[in-house]
């Protein structure tokens, strides 16, 4: 029998018990600090304000909209267009967090944000969400949509339903617009309120759908520089102690945001990544350099988070068109058709054993992503052959890598 051996710690371990006091070191000299942060919520997407400033119109507009119910009448449908930041949300939750203080509940709302994974992506899914909403917990397969619909049309039968789907376009790209004709076309007093950064995307409805779900229509403006600025105001005086920034970084901020399209989420993003850099520099006050740290940081990440929370259909698209780029000689100025980006699309949806859209359909989500500046397009002239559409890929070098292994991971 051999004996026990005796043995000193390897050095990897003690390099490790040197970073775990390093961490402890950093998370102690936190505790030790003060913060600038008096409430971080309220720079968060989610966080609802008491007041919403720059959208009067559009909250009379929308609660006059919606005032039948208080009465049991039920509403008009209501579709919500504007760019990202714009509001659209936080007015809407807004309205119905003030109806829900006057009403005597004899109405329910449901809120639905369609780019949540697992939430809208099959017709499946979205049923048993809606059922969720009513206590009903649906199994992930094994019943049919029929009865799921009959489950649902059984819950609602009799009350006043308001029905928010945000980010309505993803639904439709993901499982067509069925689903919409189905709810609309439906004996129950069902109201859907659709919220959508897509102006156009009504006009892609098929016309029968359209018909029967577009009652009322409002677009959000974007706001400008002096807009975007009193919010950031109004928001940091909730969420920062006194006296630390000046404001000529609310100014700032509020500029940077006016060149996105008037992006009041980016606004409140951009100071809130300032104050977290200046804490972890030690510093008491948040300076210019820091929001152009913040800047830089959040260029990057935003065009990583938008293809991130693309659909699955979106998605393929822009493997698509990044694995032709791979095919040719090199990524600079290279220019393919949107009719080889439709066959490379229609490869990955067999690949894959999933249906493939129309290539209209397509062609909506090649324009979605010259929208958020991801490509560019042009249209090109061959003469008594007519004309073609050219696609060219707007993405630095050093995001290439990053983004193919994003969709490598999510979109398959």
């Amino acid at each position: 029998m051999t004996g026990l051996v005796s043995f000193e710690l390897p050095s990897e371990t003690m390099a490790d018990k040197t970073v775990d006091n390093k961490i402890q070191e950093i998370f102690s000299n936190y505790l030790s600090k003060q913060s600038l942060f008096k409430n971080r919520e309220v720079l968060s997407t989610n966080f609802l304000p008491n007041i919403i400033i720059h959208r009067d119109s559009e909250i009379q507009t929308v609660s006059s909209i919606i005032a039948p119910i208080l009465k049991g009448y039920k509403p008009s449908n209501l579709f919500i267009y504007g760019g990202i930041g714009c509001g659209k949300t936080v007015t809407i939750k807004y309205i119905l967090e003030q109806l829900s203080k006057i009403s005597n509940g004899n109405y329910k709302t449901v809120y639905i944000n369609c780019k949540m994974k697992k939430v809208s992506d099959t017709e499946y899914r979205i049923l048993s969400q809606l059922l969720k909403e009513f206590g009903l917990l649906v199994p992930e397969t094994g019943i049919s949509t029929n009865i799921l619909y009959k489950k649902f049309f059984e819950c609602v039968d009799g009350q006043n339903i308001i029905i928010i789907f945000d980010e309505i376009d993803a639904l439709v790209n993901k499982i067509g617009d069925e689903f919409l004709y189905n709810i609309s076309r439906s004996e129950q007093n069902i109201s859907i309120i659709g919220i959508t950064n897509n102006i156009s995307f009504a006009d892609r409805l098929d016309p029968r759908v359209k018909s029967s779900l577009v009652e009322e229509e409002i677009i959000f403006k974007p706001y400008n520089a002096q807009q975007l600025k009193d919010i950031i105001t109004l928001r940091t005086a909730e969420a920062f102690d006194e006296d630390c920034l000046d404001e000529s970084v609310i100014n700032k901020c509020a500029a940077l945001a006016a060149q996105e399209h008037g992006d009041a989420r980016r606004a409140l993003e951009l100071i809130r990544v300032a104050g977290e850099i200046t804490e972890r520099l030690g510093e008491t006050r948040i300076k210019e350099e820091h929001l152009d740290v913040a800047n830089d940081r959040i260029n990057t990440d935003k065009i990583v988070e938008t293809i991130k929370s693309q659909p699955r259909h979106s998605q393929m698209v822009l493997e698509s068109i990044m694995s032709l780029k791979k095919a040719s000689k090199g990524w600079q100025d290279t220019r393919i058709l949107t009719g080889e980006i439709y066959r490379q699309y229609n490869n990955l949806c067999e690949k894959n054993t999933i249906k493939s859209l129309t290539q209209r359909r397509v062609c909506d989500l090649i324009n979605e992503y010259e929208n958020i500046g991801i490509i560019n397009t042009r249209t090109a002239s061959r003469g008594r052959h007519g004309k073609i559409r050219e696609v060219v890929l707007n993405i630095e070098d050093d995001m290439l890598k990053k983004i193919d292994n994003i969709l490598t991971k999510v979109a398959y």
